[in-house]
């Protein structure tokens, strides 16, 4: 029996990660949750199962143990003989959890990143020690590359020292403890792009910075002001995809030591003037009304941000507070090389998807989801 220990199960790529974890029988799974106490841990934990499909009576759900922990605690936040234990009887550990927030403080984004990094070396030794570890999964960022223009190579950056956000800055600190400390361990870095939903039905847990984007992109938050697109483009990919490389790379011990970029690539990233066409195309279709748009440069949007918000109402202005970090997404000529990765999954039976295959259900379940809330 394959015994694998999970962070970030309720986060967006764990929760895809762990159901195709659980495909092979043979496998059971601890999952790290954040949780106040036991009652709350058993609520979070009927959520997930709700959220996977599974009813009490699914043999999926038996070989699942939660338990309550904190990435930013010491240990993981687990209790001493949940930590020992795991230590001493989980071969492989893969290591999810993150707080996308791009606004926190430097020091808090630490706390998210390289701290739990650290924590999860350290068990990681404990388990090698123990005789158990074959390995361990990482999931980065390719904002690692911050604000480096040019094509991110599939190396580690010591040299990258400029970033948009703290976020990204602590996550390149998180991976420079990783090849710095963890070169005795077998461990792979996954860097994926901006996750969306899954390919074919658009699901997802959390919409995050791609969906926010892609409103800011219709018109809606900015009454129809956007900024000039040119021939930017951006880097998308299913999460359902970056799941089963995940699950792929813990499989296969010869994966240590490599970065995956999970992502589309230069070729396959999005050109913004399409997107935003098909962006508007799908919000009129579930019949949204858009005001026409009046494009102006990157930086003049960002200063008109405070002035849009004085006219907005409250649930305007908290998402117009999320423009200017999106914005500075765009003002960078960047892509992101995956040629080994592509060239790897695809030997796996996991080629890249093109956008084109995926863009309109993952839109449609967005908007889906926002017209169901709206109704209650």
């Amino acid at each position: 029996m394959r015994e694998i220990f999970v962070t970030g199960a309720t986060g967006t790529i764990g929760s895809a990660l762990v159901p195709r974890l659980l495909r092979s029988p043979d496998t059971r799974v601890r999952l790290l949750v954040r949780a106040r106490d036991d009652a709350d841990l058993q609520r979070r934990m009927a959520s997930m199962r709700a959220y996977w499909g599974w009813d009490e009576d699914d043999e999926r759900g038996r070989r699942v143990v939660a338990l309550r922990g904190d990435i930013c605690a010491p240990g993981l936040g687990l209790a001493p003989a949940e930590h020992a234990a795991v230590a001493a009887e989980c071969s492989h550990l893969v290591h999810c959890a993150a707080s996308v927030n791009l606004l926190m403080p430097i020091e808090q984004a630490r706390a998210t990143a390289v701290a739990p990094t650290r924590a999860v070396l350290e068990l990681g030794r404990l388990a090698a020690s123990a005789g158990v570890l074959r390995k361990i999964d990482l999931v980065s960022t390719v904002g690692v590359w911050g604000r480096t223009p040019g094509t991110m190579p599939e190396r580690p950056l010591p040299e990258v020292e400029r970033f948009h956000n703290t976020y990204e800055a602590a996550k390149a600190e998180a991976e420079r403890v990783v090849w710095n400390e963890g070169a005795d361990l077998p461990i792979t870095v996954h860097r994926p792009s901006m996750v969306v939903g899954e390919s074919d039905s658009g699901r997802v847990i959390h919409f995050q910075v791609f969906y926010h984007l892609c409103e800011f992109l219709s018109g809606v938050r900015t009454r129809g002001i956007v900024p000039t697109l040119g021939a930017m483009r951006l880097d998308v990919i299913p999460v359902d995809w970056v799941a089963a490389a995940i699950d792929w790379a813990s499989r296969n011990e010869d994966t240590a030591g490599s970065i995956f970029h999970l992502c589309s690539g230069p070729e396959g990233a999005i050109a913004l003037g399409p997107l935003q066409a098909t962006v508007r195309e799908r919000w009129q279709r579930q019949g949204r009304t858009l005001p026409p748009l009046r494009t102006v440069s990157r930086r003049l949007l960002q200063h008109a941000v405070p002035v849009l918000g004085a006219f907005a109402g409250a649930k305007a202005r908290r998402a117009l507070r999320a423009l200017p970090p999106v914005l500075e997404y765009l003002g960078e000529d960047q892509s992101f090389a995956n040629v080994d990765t592509a060239r790897r999954l695809a030997g796996a039976g996991l080629p890249v998807p093109p956008a084109a295959s995926y863009l309109g259900p993952v839109l449609d379940y967005y908007l889906a989801r926002r017209a169901a809330e709206a109704r209650r």
